[in-house]
């Protein structure tokens, strides 16, 4: 035993023995040549890393240049927005970051992940998702036609079948079956353009996958069961595929025949709307923000325009014009109230404090976001600036109101298909909203314009039949009170989401206290 561990230890040489045996030496040269194959092998996939990344800082800054020549314009486009922001999220995580990753000590990675808390985030693809999905909904818009880039007559990318996909998937996630059948018949349509899908990141099977099961949810069983033996036609040992096909067949069998639906002839995908959503209000709403006619006003011919001056000396020489919108509730739009100096003042004043913007709880009285209400606000007072005390000395000269317990400016950037739906401005009975004021209720509005919209984003009022839409310079004025302090609801209104470009407002609401003798109460009570 001992003699054959001996041998051993000699056929095996330790470090440092092999100047002792030519042979050895000769086999060293054959590891040299294997190092230089591995330094080689490191060299061309390093190169090939490299390339990747000179690559993609071309495509960055060729994006970045073209966008930023009018940021507005381009990211003032939904689908530019949602492409932007699934590039930062999902399209990082399945190609870029591997590229620039590397490894965990690469400084280049450690600073990148450094500034991508300036990147759009996987809640703002939720939001712009969202937001592109509403505005399908409120402007009508066909899903091949977006799919093609035609947002309300402005050309955008077209999108990819496997943007259609990541649409359709984050529908399906959400439950909404509606929309995942829309984006997922486009993104299946798209993949069978071409014989072979290796073209797109996703295949027919994926698409038919999430399509068939939401199919079966709006009811469309006949419909789940083609598309899943499509399936199983392409992949037969699809394990999903096989259960869900037994399951589709004993639905189908145990359906009273009359009652069947969904064949190929007979699909039924109705949108999803809860009991607000599916009401005339909501209706009505939706039906203005796509400047549709839902009552003529009978009273159109009492309409008139008008210098104002209330014989106030800001007014003097320059009096304001003012067109009147509606005569009761009293309802009116005062064009070029606004400077575009004062526009830009204002933008840049609020652009880096702007914040989500919130609305009242009626039962708890305090803040809080809320779905309904997709822009980002701040406040801006007569400390900011001279130039904002003098825009409010003119409001009051304007409107005739003492502005002295009035909030202060509230200014307001809309979104990916920024809104606000119905609201009323003015507290109801059972609200605590200013309670703590001590200036009583809103009895006014008054609303500037900051920005020309390219489409969609009207001020519309669904009891009245009226939509106001954006233009620059513009102020909208109505009160929210009659002159007895009771709430005018009528005056219920809402922001239309944004289909393109950049929503930029301002509003001054002006309270009840301070106004006795600026818009006395009525002789009469009901007045």
């Amino acid at each position: 035993m001992f003699l054959l561990l001996m041998l051993a230890s000699v056929a095996a040489p330790g470090s440092g023995e092999l100047f002792s045996s030519m042979a050895h030496l000769q086999t060293a040269l054959y590891t040299e040549r294997d190092i230089a194959k591995e330094i080689r092998h490191y060299i061309y996939e390093e190169r090939e890393r490299l390339e990747k990344l000179g690559q993609l800082a071309d495509e960055f800054e060729k994006h970045s240049a073209m966008a930023l020549e009018d940021p507005d314009k381009y990211m003032g486009n939904p689908v530019n927005a949602f492409l932007f922001v699934k590039h930062f999220t999902i399209d990082w995580d399945n190609d870029i970051d591997v590229v620039i990753k590397n490894n965990s000590r690469n400084e280049l990675y450690r600073k990148v992940e450094g500034m991508r808390e300036q990147l759009p985030t996987y809640e703002d693809l939720t939001g712009a998702v969202s937001a592109l999905l509403r505005l399908q909904d409120t402007y009508k818009l066909e899903t091949t036609e977006l799919a093609r880039g035609n947002v309300g007559g402005v050309t955008s990318p077209e999108l990819s079948a496997q943007d259609c996909f990541e649409l359709g998937r984050l529908s399906y996630n959400n439950e909404d079956y509606y929309h995942t059948i829309m984006w997922m018949d486009e993104a299946l349509a798209k993949v069978q353009e071409v014989e072979d899908d290796d073209e797109y990141d996703v295949n027919a099977v994926a698409v038919m996958d999430y399509l068939a099961f939401a199919h079966y949810k709006q009811g469309n069983v006949r419909r789940a069961l083609t598309l899943t033996n499509e399936m199983l036609t392409l992949t037969p040992d699809h394990n999903r595929a096989q259960g869900n096909k037994e399951y589709y067949e004993r639905v189908l069998r145990e359906e009273d025949e009359n009652a069947k639906r969904g064949d190929d002839g007979e699909v039924i995908n109705k949108r999803q709307l809860d009991e607000y959503r599916s009401g005339e209000e909501y209706m009505a709403y939706e039906a203005l923000c796509r400047n549709e006619t839902i009552k003529p006003y009978k009273y159109q011919h009492r309409l008139y325009c008008r210098y104002k001056s209330n014989n106030h000396p800001l007014l003097i020489l320059s009096p304001a014009k003012e067109e009147v919108l509606y005569l009761n509730p009293y309802l009116s739009v005062f064009h070029n109230s606004i400077s575009d100096r004062e526009i830009k003042l204002i933008q840049r004043l609020a652009t880096p404090r702007l914040g989500r913007a919130t609305v009242h709880n009626p039962k708890t009285g305090k803040l809080e976001t809320a779905g309904y209400r997709v822009s980002k606000s701040c406040w801006l007072s007569d400390y900011d600036s001279p130039d904002i005390a003098h825009i409010n000395k003119r409001i009051a000269a304007t409107t005739g109101l003492n502005m002295e317990t009035a909030e202060e400016l509230q200014i307001a950037n809309y979104g990916i298909g920024g809104q606000y739906e119905p609201h009323f401005d003015f507290a109801r009975k059972e609200e605590n909203a200013f309670q703590g004021l001590g200036t009583g209720n809103r009895i006014a509005t008054l609303m500037f314009y900051l920005s020309d919209v390219q489409a969609g984003g009207a001020t519309v009022f669904p009891y009245l039949g009226l939509k106001v839409f954006p233009e620059k310079g513009k102020a909208v004025f109505w009160y929210n009170l009659y002159k007895n302090g009771e709430g005018i609801y009528d005056t219920r209104h809402a922001a239309c989401p944004v289909l393109v470009g950049s929503k930029w407002v301002t509003n001054k609401w002006i309270h009840e206290r301070g106004q006795e003798f600026h818009r006395p109460c009525g002789l009469r009570e009901s007045e």
